[in-house]
């Protein structure tokens, strides 16, 4: 059986199962270079998608598992989650946060130190009919209307160019997770990858493989991602933001 034909028959298995409906999201595993992936993709005109970070306990979500049941008790199932963004040892946003139309942290516009601080670094923003990648100081100027953003850094694809520090024959490589968008905003992907990689060949994914033009990198070490579709949900240190994708818990 193909990658394809996996990912359909676990979406066929759930709908006749009664579990949960994946809602739009298509889940798959790629490859690009030879180098593996797996990618989430969402639309966000009929997809609800959202950042989580703080639990009804105050405490910090931290694990899918967590935040599964949490939405559980409300009638509602995680489809799709990855880690939303880098995060300060208490779990609290390093960047630019927003949750259900509420700042938690402002923008952080100035370069620093790590991955974070590598600009141009970008704002992941969802509205209510698309989601974009945006530049920083692009965003920080035009302040969308963003019911949800995380900001994190460094961008991997920028108007449709690589990031301009990125070296084609790097020898630092993680594995990675990211975020891209295309220019009408209706397609969003999420990628982690299935083995280390380079930050050149991270973006060029999204860039070359993908087709779009904005991509912001997530993290590294800290990449997890739950994709029930795969059979799949990682587990690791503990998160700060998550991002994920919530439907109706079918009974």
């Amino acid at each position: 059986m193909s990658k394809a034909e996996t990912t359909l028959a676990a979406l066929a298995l759930c709908v006749t199962t009664g579990s949960a409906a994946f809602a739009e999201v298509t889940c798959s595993e790629r490859s690009f270079d030879g180098l593996a992936y797996t990618a989430c993709e969402v639309d966000p005109r009929v997809d609800d998608l959202r950042l989580f970070l703080d639990a009804p306990s105050g405490e910090k979500y931290g694990q899918f598992s967590t935040l599964e049941g949490t939405l559980a008790q409300d009638g509602k199932t995680l489809v799709f989650a990855m880690n939303g963004g880098m995060y300060h040892d208490d779990r609290a946003p390093v960047g630019h946060y927003i949750e259900n139309g509420q700042e938690i942290m402002r923008v952080i516009p100035n370069a620093g130190p790590g991955n974070f601080g590598l600009l141009p670094n970008g704002v992941f923003c969802i509205q209510d009919d698309r989601a974009d990648v945006i530049e920083t100081l692009a965003y920080d100027a035009a302040r969308p209307a963003c019911r949800y953003a995380t900001q994190s850094g460094p961008m991997l694809v920028i108007d449709g160019d690589l990031h301009p520090r990125f070296l084609k024959d790097s020898d630092s490589r993680y594995i990675r997770n990211g975020v891209g968008t295309s220019d009408d905003g209706t397609r969003v992907v999420f990628v982690i990858s299935d083995q280390a990689v380079t930050f050149h060949e991270f973006g060029r994914i999204f860039r070359d493989d993908l087709d779009l033009p904005n991509a912001l990198f997530l993290d590294g070490s800290v990449s997890r991602i739950h994709a029930p579709q795969l059979n799949r949900s990682d587990f690791g240190r503990w998160l700060g933001p998550i991002v994920g994708v919530v439907a109706p818990l079918e009974r």
